[in-house]
Formats: structure tokens, C-alpha cells, sequence
């Protein structure tokens, strides 16, 4: 009897894909949700994820939806999957979604925890692979963050038609966190719910492996010290561009963090490849490097910035105050909406007012007036004869010799938006135009 060839995965009849298993031209594993494997492994942590996809619909539906697998058929999951005439490779994981019969969609996953990130070599290895057997898709795992999932911690050339995405632990766990809120998109079976908690127990147990993102590159503090020494940059100074990549890492670790907290996915701002580019610009002409927190129906987007030079970091909400009434009544709602969060919250409020700046944006002016929470009547004399359309509500933080800290930055950063969310973002609110009502005319009101 001839032996077939394995020449693709997509579009292989699954009877013939069980026939090169059983011959040994595919050597895999099922994915278990209890392994029999070391406690802190790689493939047992791979292999605990995968059968967590399978086991929780919803988990599945949005892994499945956030790398576009088809979710039309039956999917089956492998671990250490290696096709030995094609590559001596192993992969870690392998799904694949059959539809009557035929493999019709397929993705792997290349799993890293601890301290080991995206090796360069094995994601080009993987990538070649995948152009082989005809798989579309290519997932890599780590605890190292990226703005995007469509970006990837190492730089490498994609193929033509496949694409390549990266998660982090933390959002993959988010992910699961967000299922476990009483929410619209919770899980809905009590014994799914049961399975979610005990991968997640896992998953955040510190023999895992998985940590969150706990250091900025050490670009960030040489370029702390360069701006404060007053130094000259170069667009060509590699430092920048760790310094930036790390800010966006750190955006997404407070986008996460405040998921974890709401039970509603927050995003950071989007990244593509001219990001970097205008933001080493910014750094070096501003001293300064701006991002911003989506949240699902808070007030406004988070505007963050972190200033270089004097060590500061900023973060602002935009309300509209109502464009009906006169400066003075503007003036006074935003006090209101102010006296609230205190009144909410009255010992985290006494925490951050001193370093509560509150900015009237007038209509046609070039620049914002500004003025210190408590210096806020003042506005009144100030924007005489002009016309207030929105105010911002700004938080400056002072992070000291802390700011250049690799770790340190994170720990004040995290704390700064957890601080600002509880004690401003979630009381206020902005203003709405009231609903034009039908005005009957006198000859009506006669006639009724």
C-alpha cells in the first residue's frame, strides 16, 4: 500500500487526517483539562487553555471570534503536534474545525510562560509550516504584552494569507474574568462556570508561570534620564523606541486591569505601524507620549499623558456640560458633578483634589483655560464675553524619581487609574440636549 502524503490540514477530509495519525505522519496529543504532566509546564498550561476553549461556549466564542475561526462546525483540540515529513518541529497546540467531514479551519498556538518570551526563529519555523499544510492562522502566547493581538513581540515576515496573532496571559485570563461578572455575555452554565473558575484558579496561581506586565524596558528609564539631563535625542536612538513600545504595553495593562475590575472589556488606543514612528516624533520634539482608555459607556474616553521632563503623568475625562445655560450655571454644574464625588466616595475624593485641575474649553479659542479644583469660581471672571462648550476634568500626578523606575512606573501608574476611576470617572456624567417635544400653536390649542 502507497502512503499518502500530508500536503495540507484545511481541506483534508478528517478521516484521512485520523488515517496520517494512526501512520505517524502527524504525532499529537489531546488536549486535557487535568494533564498528567509537571505542575508549572508549558504544555500543561497549554494544554488546561485548550480544553478550557472546549469546555466554556462563551470562552470559546470569543478566543474563536478574536482570531476569526470558524465557529461552523465540530472543533478538536491537540497538544505537541509535529508533522514529522514536513518539519521536526513541534507545536504546541493545534485546533481544527470540521464541517461535514472536511477540515475546513485550523490554528496554532505556540505557548510560553515564566520568563521565556516569542522566540523569532520558532514563530518563522511555525509560520513556514503553516504555509506547508495550508493553516491560516498562527497564535503565540506569552506573558509579554502588545497594543494589538495583530502585532507580535518579535519581528518577523508574515506570509501572504496568514495571519499571525499574539495574547497575553492577562488578556487571555481577562478574557475569563469578564465571563464570571453578572453581565450580558456571562456564562450561562452553572458547570462551565465551575470550569472557568478552576482554569482561571490555575492560571493565576503562581506556579503557572503566568505573571502580568510587571517591568518597562529598560528604554524607558534611559530615556527618563536623558530628557531630565537635558540631553539630545536622535530619531535613530533605540532606547525611544523601547521606551514607546513599553508606554503601549503598560496602556494595555491598564486597559486590562480596569477590565478585570468593571467586568466589561476596556480598550486601550489602537496601534498601527506609523504608531511608533509619530510617537518617537512626539517624544522627542514634546518630551511627552499621550494614549487613551475606551471604556463602554463611561463618559468619556481616559486621555492619559505621561511628561517627561517634569515627571508627571496626566489623566482627563471630556463632559459636556449643558449648552442651554449661560457660563455661570456651566460653571456651577461642573462644581456639582464635582460636590457628587465626594460625597460618593469623601476620603478618596480628599485624596486627589489637590491635584484636580479643571479646563474649560472655549469655543474658536486655540487653548483651554485652566484652573485648580479650588480656584474653580475663578473660571467665572475668566471666560467672561467667551463661550464654555466642554470641560475636563484633569488629574496630575507628580510620580517623582519614580517615574524613570522600571517597576516602579507600573506600580504608580496602575494604582494613579484604579484611584481616578473610583473616585471621578464613575460618578460623573455628561450632559444631554433634551428631546424636542411637539409645540402646538395657538390656533390648535383653541380647536382641542
Amino acid at each position: 500500500m502507497i502512503q499518502k502524503k500530508l500536503t495540507k490540514l484545511v481541506g483534508l477530509k478528517k478521516t484521512d487526517f485520523d488515517s496520517f495519525v494512526q501512520s505517524g505522519q502527524i504525532k499529537l496529543q489531546q488536549a486535557k483539562l487535568i494533564p498528567t504532566l509537571k505542575t508549572g509546564d508549558e504544555m500543561a498550561l497549554t494544554s488546561i487553555f485548550l480544553s478550557t476553549v472546549r469546555l466554556v461556549k462563551e470562552y470559546r466564542d470569543g478566543i474563536f471570534k478574536s482570531i476569526k475561526l470558524s465557529r461552523a462546525g465540530k472543533a478538536y483540540y491537540y497538544t505537541e503536534t509535529s508533522f514529522p515529513d514536513v518539519s521536526s518541529s513541534r507545536i504546541d497546540g493545534l485546533i481544527i474545525v470540521v464541517t461535514k467531514g472536511i477540515i475546513t479551519d485550523a490554528v496554532f498556538f505556540e505557548m510560553k510562560n515564566k520568563n521565556n518570551g516569542i522566540d523569532q526563529k520558532q514563530v518563522e519555523d511555525y509560520l513556514s509550516i503553516s504555509k506547508s499544510l495550508k493553516v491560516n492562522k498562527l497564535v503565540t502566547v506569552s506573558n509579554e504584552f502588545v497594543a494589538d493581538s495583530t502585532h507580535s513581540p518579535v519581528k518577523v515576515k508574515v506570509p501572504k494569507n496568514i495571519s499571525l496573532y499574539h495574547f497575553s496571559w492577562t488578556y487571555l485570563i481577562t478574557k475569563g474574568r469578564i465571563l464570571l461578572f453578572k453581565n450580558d455575555i456571562r456564562i450561562q452554565d452553572d458547570d462551565q462556570v465551575e470550569i472557568m473558575s478552576e482554569a482561571l484558579h490555575y492560571f493565576e496561581s503562581s506556579v503557572s508561570g503566568i505573571s502580568g506586565f510587571i517591568q518597562m524596558k529598560a528604554g524607558w528609564k534611559e530615556l527618563s534620564e536623558s530628557i531630565r539631563a537635558q540631553k539630545a535625542l536622535k530619531q535613530s536612538d533605540e532606547f525611544i523606541e523601547e521606551a514607546v513600545l513599553s508606554w503601549y504595553e503598560e496602556e494595555k495593562d491598564m486597559a486590562l486591569l480596569l477590565s478585570r475590575k468593571l467586568g466589561v472589556l476596556v480598550k486601550s488606543s489602537s496601534k498601527n505601524k506609523e504608531s511608533v514612528k509619530k510617537d518617537i516624533k512626539k517624544v522627542i520634539n514634546d518630551n511627552c507620549i499621550t494614549g487613551e482608555l475606551i471604556i463602554k459607556n463611561a463618559v468619556s474616553d481616559i486621555k492619559l499623558m505621561a511628561e517627561f521632563e517634569r515627571r508627571i503623568v496626566s489623566m482627563s475625562v471630556k463632559l459636556t456640560p449643558p449648552l442651554d445655560k449661560g457660563n455661570k450655571a456651566k460653571i456651577t454644574w461642573i462644581g456639582k458633578q464635582l460636590e457628587n464625588c465626594k460625597k460618593k466616595n469623601d476620603i478618596l475624593f480628599s485624596k486627589l483634589e489637590k491635584e484636580l485641575m479643571i479646563e474649560a474649553d472655549i469655543k474658536y479659542a486655540k487653548a483651554n483655560i485652566k484652573v485648580k479644583l479650588s480656584e474653580l469660581d475663578q473660571l467665572i471672571d475668566s471666560t467672561k464675553d467667551k463661550e464654555i462648550q466642554a470641560f475636563k476634568i484633569t488629574l496630575n500626578r507628580g510620580f517623582g524619581a519614580g517615574f524613570a523606575s522600571v517597576k516602579k512606573f507600573i506600580v504608580l501608574i496602575d494604582n494613579m487609574v484604579l484611584e481616578y476611576y473610583e473616585g471621578i470617572v464613575q460618578y460623573v456624567s455628561t450632559w444631554a440636549r433634551p428631546t424636542p417635544k411637539i409645540v402646538q400653536t395657538e390656533t390648535e390649542l383653541i380647536n382641542n
